[in-house]
């Protein structure tokens, strides 16, 4: 094999994980992730042997599809850790973490799945997230009752926003992330929220 034809079949290879990989992407925040193997292969116009070559295991896709998003989420409960107030760092992570989930799907599937693949990462995010609580509980921002399941909660129904266009889709989470911090507050006191957002049709 020449050294052309080699760089070729390598340039050939990254190009077919690339595109499964964004294929991937799509298809599990489409339609979850139960989409299988062979229609990821399908879409991408490869064969099943091509994506088993780059990805052994649906975990090993699926691990690197997340990879981003859970940097991401660990990146920004990091950042509301560094705050000086921790309530306004708890804040700063409800309202990143939601903007960021209503660009990308996958942000919210860290948090929300029990699938194997998101083990570490995943529990290094969740043992930040836990210190924050703590300490925006001791220092009176956040309501005692609070547990991590209410975060889970305001997640899942962050996920569940549909709108006719990306900004339409962001400006309602963020509506929905300045409503659940002010249900979150210890003795909340009402704060303006970000304009509506039409998600229905207008009855006539």
């Amino acid at each position: 094999m020449t050294a052309e034809v080699r760089q070729k079949s390598r340039s050939d290879a990254r190009d077919n994980r690339a595109r499964i990989l964004a294929v991937a992407r799509a298809a599990f925040a489409a339609d979850g992730l139960g989409v299988p193997i062979r229609e990821i292969a399908r879409r991408a116009q490869v064969g099943a042997a091509t994506v088993y070559r780059h990805f052994p295991t649906k975990d090993a896709l699926l691990s690197e599809v997340f990879a981003e998003p859970m940097a991401l989420c660990s990146a920004v409960v990091e950042e509301g850790l560094a705050q000086a107030d921790p309530w306004r760092g708890f804040c700063l992570v409800i309202e990143k973490l939601m903007e960021a989930h209503a660009l990308d799907r996958r942000v919210s599937g860290g948090f929300t799945s029990r699938l194997p693949y998101f083990t570490a990462d995943r529990d290094r995010t969740i043992r930040l997230l836990l210190r924050l609580v703590r300490r925006a509980k001791e220092a009176g921002g956040l309501r005692a009752d609070f547990v991590l399941e209410d975060f889970i909660l305001a997640m899942m129904a962050n996920e569940g926003i549909r709108a006719e266009s990306p900004e339409l889709r962001l400006a309602a989470s963020r509506r929905f992330a300045a409503l659940m911090i002010q249900s979150f507050r210890a003795g909340p006191v009402p704060a303006p929220l970000p304009p509506p957002v039409r998600l229905l049709p207008v009855v006539q």
